[in-house]
């Protein structure tokens, strides 16, 4: 980890950080001295975050938000701005999950989970950019996925979502990079939370179960590290995970034998495997 950046009294925003990596983000950013703002859908959820990190009021801001709310989300980086100055490093880090083929699978899913994967964290940076470019100088982190490189099939409307996001922050990186802002694009594989509980299945309801390769996954203690370190590595990208990582390199060096493979993961059916974060 480069010493030459501090995040000393820097302000954070952590949205979806009231479970998985976006929790151990937060707790990861705490031993870094910042000032963070915790932004999820759920209060309480929130409030346990905010329990685990040894902070004070003056360090740690609970700030419920839902993603989708796009002038909310604007309202809220207001809010920040005049408590605390603006922010230094948004962490887009809101998500859910999609499961099911796409002949079965209704539009309003497909919108739903592009309205927070995407759209959500488009709000966010839109909302703080302005501000950092003034400032010449700021972070984005977007939590993608390995499904952000990859077809894995059975999760279309996940992996266009995260497909999406790392072409958004494409872009964006080339229009910033030379007026002072950075970003870095984190690629989780699998990752131990309950992220697939909630993911939205064909017909829109939850998928309510763990995957038997997510429960196998790397710890999101394990992912928040990494994405620290890249972060002050000044990384472009961050991939962390176990062999499904493997993935994003077949795809840039031997896409045909990747499609063979994913081609016969598609045929077996109702397998489950693949969670957030790949």
């Amino acid at each position: 980890m480069s010493g030459a950046v501090s995040l000393a009294g820097k302000v954070v925003w952590i949205t979806g950080a009231g479970s998985g990596i976006g929790r151990a983000l937060a707790v990861e950013f705490a031993r870094h001295g910042v000032r963070l703002v915790l932004s999820g859908r759920r209060a309480g959820a929130l409030d346990e975050t905010a329990g685990l990190l040894g902070l004070d009021d003056r360090q740690v801001w609970r700030l419920p938000l839902d993603v989708t709310d796009h002038g909310a989300v604007a309202t809220a980086s207001e809010a920040i701005g005049r408590h605390w100055g603006g922010v230094d490093v948004l962490v887009g880090s809101a998500g859910c999950g999609s499961r099911g083929r796409v002949e079965e699978t209704a539009m309003a899913v497909d919108q739903a989970v592009m309205a927070v994967n995407y759209f959500g964290t488009v709000a966010a940076v839109k909302a703080v950019l302005p501000q950092m470019l003034a400032r010449r100088q700021g972070w984005i982190v977007a939590i993608s996925s390995v499904s952000g490189k990859v077809g894995t099939p059975e999760r279309a409307p996940y992996v266009a979502s995260k497909h999406a996001l790392q072409g958004f922050c494409d872009a964006l990186r080339a229009e910033v990079t030379d007026r002072g802002v950075k970003v870095l694009v984190v690629c989780p594989g699998y990752v131990r939370t309950d992220f697939p509980l909630g993911a939205i299945t064909a017909g829109g309801g939850r998928h309510g179960r763990l995957d038997r390769n997510q429960e196998r996954g790397v710890a999101p203690e394990k992912v928040a590290r990494k994405v620290l370190a890249g972060l002050l590595a000044g990384r472009r990208e961050v991939y962390v995970g176990g062999w499904e990582v493997a993935a994003i390199y077949l795809a840039r060096w031997w896409p045909g034998l990747l499609a063979r493979l994913l081609a016969r993961r598609a045929g077996k059916r109702g397998d489950g495997s693949a969670g957030k974060e790949a």
